[in-house]
């Protein structure tokens, strides 16, 4: 079995709808009620939107000191935005609360709306998002309808490209500093276009050198971790069979 008690980084595909708490919750449970470890430190390096899929760095034990190194990475997302509409939240969890034009927006203005995107820029966070206000998240203010005023802060987009043009959608891969908020891009990105946006899918597929392809199916490790018995220093099948590595 593995050493969760010394400690172990667990690469797990986040589904949709889950938040970045219920793998934790889930995991823990698991690990002290199946695995008999009792207490044990459980904890995530990067919290991913419920509606978002893709990789989440689940730490245990003496490794959730190493959270914040694991945060500090870059990351690399893919994704799809919706262009003509806006939701308050700028994904699909909120309705569509206001439509624009999109008629006017050929592919060269994409392409200069993404390069504006590029780069190391201020952004305004959300209001939808974890952000901490006076002691607060900023998205318990937002569900109560209350204004606020987000201050921006620096990150880096170090790509941005498009990866597939079908209006009103656009696919997209982009590769971002910590604390970089996509569905901000995707707002700032409608207005480059003089239209709206927001995101219709995103999937994070990289963290520094942690790989989604390397990442487990929740259910997989479990049953792994419960039926094959897998020694420490092996992994699970990987790619197509959806189960992945711990390190």
């Amino acid at each position: 079995m593995y050493d969760f008690k010394k400690g172990e980084v667990v690469l797990i595909n986040k589904p949709a709808t889950w938040t970045s708490f219920d793998i934790v919750n889930s995991f823990r449970y698991f690990i002290k009620s199946k695995l008999a470890l009792g207490k044990l430190k459980v904890g995530h390096a990067g919290t991913l939107d419920p509606l978002a899929t893709g990789l989440l760095l689940v730490c245990t034990g003496p490794f959730t000191k190493r959270i914040i190194e694991f945060t500090d990475y870059d990351k690399e997302y893919t994704g799809t935005i919706m262009l003509g509409a806006t939701t308050a939240s700028f994904d699909s969890e909120q309705p569509i609360d206001q439509t624009y034009p999109t008629a006017h927006i050929t592919k060269e203005l994409l392409i200069a709306a993404a390069k504006k995107q590029t780069g190391t820029i201020q952004q305004v966070p959300p209001v939808f998002s974890a952000v901490k206000i006076d002691g607060k998240h900023a998205y318990e203010y937002a569900r109560k309808d209350k204004e606020l005023i987000m201050p921006p802060k620096e990150i880096t987009i170090s790509e941005f490209e498009l990866t597939r043009i079908a209006l009103p959608e656009v696919d997209f891969r982009i590769v971002c500093s910590k604390g970089t908020y996509i569905r901000a891009i995707a707002r700032d990105f409608g207005e480059d276009l003089g239209s709206g946006a927001y995101i219709t899918s995103l999937c994070r597929t990289r963290i520094g050198p942690f790989h989604l392809k390397d990442a487990w199916e929740l259910n997989a490790l479990k049953e792994a971790l419960l039926v094959e018995k897998l020694p420490a220093n092996e992994t699970g099948p990987i790619g197509e069979q959806g189960s992945g590595i711990i390190i």
